[in-house]
């Protein structure tokens, strides 16, 4: 995956340069996937979407300082997760069983098992839950979760490694180890 896909490049360049036209169709193409990320941070629609919110608002005032127009989703990326990490601080989530849904729903494995894992994955350290999400659930490189986190390369492979280890400890199950 291309940090940027590079059809969007152009469409970037212009939004730093404050149109707010071109920003507003680069919000539009990445919604459902900051949507999604949100979503596995904070457990619940209505908070999803106020970090979102939260998070446009905030890459809009800050998009003249985006250093790289290659690294827009990264950095995109970087402002949603402090977004839901605030919001997630602020309130207890609440959610339903029935109103969440898988971010990638996997044939192999049951329902029970998904909950299991979200619950588990929920219960990791922030910054291993992080590495998780953005690997696992939005598909980052090592390099853009890098980016995403201000961490080095090799941190992010670290905390891979630890959150796995601990998710391996937490569930005991055979699906895990797919990973």
């Amino acid at each position: 995956m291309e940090p940027c896909e590079k059809d969007l490049l152009p469409l970037v360049r212009r939004a730093i340069r404050g149109n707010a036209e071109a920003y507003g169709t680069l919000i539009t193409r990445y919604q459902d996937y900051l949507y999604r990320v949100a979503f596995l941070y904070v457990k619940n629609e209505d908070l999803a979407l106020d970090a979102v919110s939260e998070c446009i608002l905030q890459a809009f005032q800050a998009i003249r300082t985006l250093k790289k127009p290659e690294y827009f989703k990264t950095w995109l990326t970087r402002i949603l997760i402090r977004c839901a990490i605030d919001i997630f601080r602020q309130t207890l989530p609440i959610a339903p069983m029935d109103t969440v849904q898988a971010a990638a729903p996997e044939p192999a494995v049951s329902s029970e098992e998904k909950w299991d894992l979200y619950d588990a994955i929920d219960v990791l350290p922030e910054r291993y839950r992080t590495v998780i999400i953005l690997k696992y659930f939005s598909d980052m490189t090592i390099r853009e979760i890098s980016y995403a986190m201000n961490i080095p390369e090799g941190s992010v492979k670290a905390y891979l490694n630890r959150a796995r280890g601990e998710l391996r400890h937490c569930l005991k199950e055979d699906y895990l180890y797919a990973i």
